[in-house]
């Protein structure tokens, strides 16, 4: 089917395919479906719902048809996959599949221009030319592999597009995107654009200071009997075919059409070689004479009814549109143009409003109500077109007048659907499922408009709803780079492959892998945990707490911020000292903590929850910005420009000795800069949050392997030992110090917690009004207690709820509270647990129950701090 010369194809460079295993030939500038059409091949697989063979009807977008998948890529027309060497692909029926993740590589991009011009098509380019010239800078974007739309199908207009492109590529300023879809207008002009590129995409964020709408038209098909079989094609695609990539696609064509625009494509297949009768539905057209003198013939008020042939076209029946006498005409293609539907989508997302054109039979923007600027057919400078809806077929049937191609929807479906007492166009597209699709209604929309109108005995009504994107778009593109290990990465410390080495078991805290516990040969969880207790409390443990947030904060009203921020005052904390702090939200529940030290007189360092980092960092961006923007304060997050190592035990200081021994006799909630015994320096706090003698050695993060090398040296004749997070935790637990996230869930105060004491009731703080509420001081409110079981070697599960002893466990069950921690300890030597018990203070020394299912676990009601409550440990 190919012509011997002619086309845009670069026939210097022959490319073989293969589609459903079959091999076939094609050159540098096909597309798959092109390619398959000079094979011959008219059927590209069979309808979803009703196995009917189905051809290519268009030569763009709105194919709804030919749909490929071509390795982990499924539903692409045909008619919009350029080919290249090698390519193989499968035809699918409605719908693709999904196989291993996407290999290709996708990026996004964000960009600023003055002018975006959607579509390169020849309203498009002059748009672009024009503000092009002027010194703008300019954006044009366009669907197909190069830039010229409608034009690139009439060779008189070549040269023309090769001299604007020329003269585009000159401008400084102007950037030409090609295949690029610009498939979503959001509010301020912001725009979205799916490039595609080899091996994979790019999605581009747009914000344009105007933007030009030349998306062009999209030619509308005619619903008759038999319109579905392989050889019905759009009048302009046949025309596409035949001129750009030189494919005839038959020997005998009708042309049937509603206005002046198929003529084009009868006069191209007539000086092709093609015998062409047109069928006007119309009573005149102008254009008629030409075609009869180059050979054809033209007769008006006629229209095809129906074809014949079983794989595709073999012949056309035709007939008034009112009826009456049929005549078989012997063809293999029929072009078919029932008027042109202007591409108003990315116009409507911007909620631009539409009105129907009864001149063109089609809505077109509402130019008193334009939200942008709609150029060339995309604004309806079109062709004049006589609505003709449906043809009714001699038998007076609906069953085969295809309306939907992709979904094998009918007119006999629109029907029952408006005898159902469907009215609304949404209404009908849900219950016939028309416009559902790949194509989103491309073909369809319009027609099934003006069928609902026509069923109902009313003017046309509005058109349904456009929504991004106007194409189908890949999820991996809207991914990006974000996904697999960058969608959600491992954040791991710089000690991490010491840790690995170590055989250490990890969990996840937020993005950070951090150590879990250590198990040596034998150990479970279990024996390994009681290990490192028991090292910490007896001898001396480390621990990597580099993922500690430490966001810094610095500026003249640094310490006015802070005293807003936390429930505690540190205005006037002195420089070198070391404050724990209590952060609370707007409803005075807790939501998180951590120490914050005082640099210098204008910075501080505030430490924060591994998990909770960032959300504190936004928490602090957000009151400084809009509700204290006077406040002279910058907020900067330092939390990996920090390596921080815990030295925890009796046997720290000795430790310490070794590597700062200035460092050494620092007083509790102190801190020094200093420089260790190896050259590094350091910055070395006496915090604990063990309750032990306990020091926190801070270095660059570059310096962080070595410095814990160097301290798990200088520990090593005292037997240090390395601890994870579940030892902290029990440690933690021991002294009552509650974990934020696992002790609170949202809906605990400070006072919940025993915590009076960090709540300043001179100043105002967030969540300060909050907390003056007679709801914080109910007497039945939830406390955080300590759990001793009964059974010192029962183990409470976090989550299990409390009740009260001899409480029927019928549902519904009243719950007293819940377990929030549960740990076996070595300092204690038993199974303790820590909970949030109602009016837990006041339940002290009551024995609660934990029903869980097959057997009850009873425990005792006790303080939280269950390990050296007068804090002796903590100075050693």
């Amino acid at each position: 089917m190919r012509l011997p010369e002619g086309g845009r194809i670069d026939r210097s460079a022959p490319l073989t395919f293969t589609v459903d295993g079959v091999s076939y030939s094609g050159f540098q500038g096909d597309t798959v479906a092109s390619a398959l059409l000079a094979n011959g091949v008219r059927e590209v697989g069979r309808s979803a719902y009703r196995d009917r063979p189905r051809g290519i009807v268009d030569a763009g977008v709105a194919e709804p048809n030919a749909l490929l998948q071509v390795g982990a890529e499924p539903m692409l027309p045909a008619t919009t996959v350029e080919l290249y060497d090698g390519l193989a692909a499968e035809t699918l029926s409605g719908r693709g599949r999904l196989v291993e993740p996407n290999g290709d590589r996708y990026d996004h991009k964000h960009a600023h221009c003055d002018v975006l011009v959607a579509g390169a098509g020849p309203a498009g380019l002059a748009a672009a030319l024009e503000v092009g010239r002027n010194g703008a800078r300019v954006i044009l974007a366009d669907e197909g592999p190069e830039v010229g739309g409608s034009a690139l199908s009439t060779p008189d207009r070549w040269a023309w597009v090769d001299d604007v492109a020329g003269e585009l590529a000159g401008f400084a300023e102007t950037r030409v995107l090609t295949r690029a879809t610009v498939f979503g207008y959001y509010d301020h002009n912001y725009l979205t654009i799916a490039q595609r590129r080899p091996g994979g995409g790019r999605l581009w964020h747009v914000r344009a200071g105007r933007v030009v709408l030349a998306t062009g038209a999209h030619e509308r098909p005619l619903v008759f009997a038999g319109n579905d079989r392989p050889g019905v094609m759009l009048a302009s695609a046949v025309r596409t075919y035949l001129n750009r990539y030189a494919v005839r696609l038959g020997t005998r064509a009708v042309v049937c059409t509603t206005n002046d625009g198929a003529y084009a494509t009868a006069l191209d297949l007539l000086a092709s070689g093609v015998d062409v009768l047109v069928a006007d539905a119309r009573p005149e057209s102008a254009l008629a004479g030409a075609v009869r003198a180059a050979g054809g013939e033209v007769r008006f008020g006629t229209v095809v009814v129906g074809t014949e042939g079983d794989s595709s076209v073999t012949a056309a029946r035709l007939g008034a549109p009112t009826g009456g006498p049929v005549e078989t005409v012997d063809c293999d293609l029929v072009a078919v143009s029932g008027g042109w539907n202007p591409v108003v989508a990315l116009h409507s997302q911007a909620r631009g409003t539409l009105r129907y054109d009864e001149a063109l039979a089609a809505f077109v923007p509402d130019r008193s109500r334009q939200a942008n600027v709609s150029v060339g057919s995309a604004n309806g400078e079109l062709d004049p077109n006589q609505p003709l809806w449906t043809v009714q077929s001699p038998d007076g049937s609906w069953d085969d007048h295809f309306v939907d191609l992709q979904r094998d929807a009918t007119v006999a479906d629109v029907l029952r659907a408006t005898g159902a007492g469907m009215r609304s166009a949404e209404h009908v597209k849900r219950y016939t499922t028309i416009g559902t699709a790949h194509d989103q209604g491309k073909t369809a929309g319009v027609n099934t408009l003006g069928l609902i109108a026509e069923a109902l005995g009313a003017g046309p009504p509005g058109p349904t709803t456009f929504r991004p994107p106007y194409t189908p778009v890949p999820f991996a593109m809207f991914a990006g780079r974000d996904r697999g290990a960058l969608h959600d990465p491992a954040r791991v410390t710089a000690i991490h492959d010491w840790h690995v080495a170590r055989g250490a078991e990890f969990e996840n805290v937020g993005q950070w892998q951090r150590p879990w516990f250590y198990p040596r040969a034998g150990e479970d969880m279990t024996a390994a945990v009681l290990r490192e207790c028991a090292a910490a409390r007896t001898g001396v443990g480390m621990q990597d707490a580099s993922t500690l947030g430490k966001i810094e904060i610095v500026g003249p009203d640094a310490g006015e911020f802070l005293n807003r921020m936390y429930t505690n005052a540190f205005k006037k904390l002195t420089v070198g000292a070391a404050r724990y702090g209590l952060l609370c939200k707007a409803d005075g529940m807790v939501f998180d903590d951590g120490v914050v030290l005082r640099l210098a007189e204008d910075r501080f360092l505030a430490t924060t929850t591994t998990g909770n980092a960032a959300a504190v960092l936004d928490w602090f961006e957000e009151w400084l910005q809009t509700e204290w923007p006077a406040l002279r304060v910058r907020l900067t997050s330092v939390t990996e420009q920090w390596a921080t190592i815990a030295v925890v035990g009796p046997k720290s200081r000795a430790v310490i000795a070794k590597l700062a021994p200035d460092a050494v006799d620092l007083e509790f909630m102190r801190f020094t800069d200093t420089t260790l015994t190896n050259g590094v320096p350091a910055r070395i706090a006496r915090i604990s949050f063990s309750g032990e003698l306990a020091f926190e050695v801070n270095v660059a993060t570059w310096y962080g392997l070595a410095v814990w090398e160097a301290v798990y040296a200088a520990g090593s004749e005292h037997g240090i030992t390395p601890y994870g997070t579940e030892t902290m935790h029990v440690l933690r637990a021991e002294k009552g110090y509650p974990i934020v996230g696992q002790d609170t869930d949202g809906t605990v105060t400070p006072i919940d917690l025993g915590m009076e004491w960090i709540v300043s009731k001179r100043k105002q703080f967030v969540g300060s009004r909050s907390l003056r509420r007679p709801d914080t001081a109910r007497p039945d409110r939830k406390h955080l207690v300590g759990l001793l079981p009964v059974d010192p070697d029962a183990l409470l599960p976090e989550g299990a709820q409390l009740v009260a002893p001899d409480t029927p466990l019928d549902p519904p069950v009243p719950m007293l509270g819940h377990v929030t921690s549960s740990y076996r300890s070595a300092a204690l030597g038993r199974t303790f647990a820590l909970a949030l018990v109602r009016s837990g203070r006041d339940r002290l020394g009551h024995v609660l129950h934990a029903p869980l299912g097959d057997r009850t676990i009873a425990a005792t009601v006790v303080e939280p701090v269950l390990y050296d409550p007068e804090g002796a440990r903590r100075d050693g």
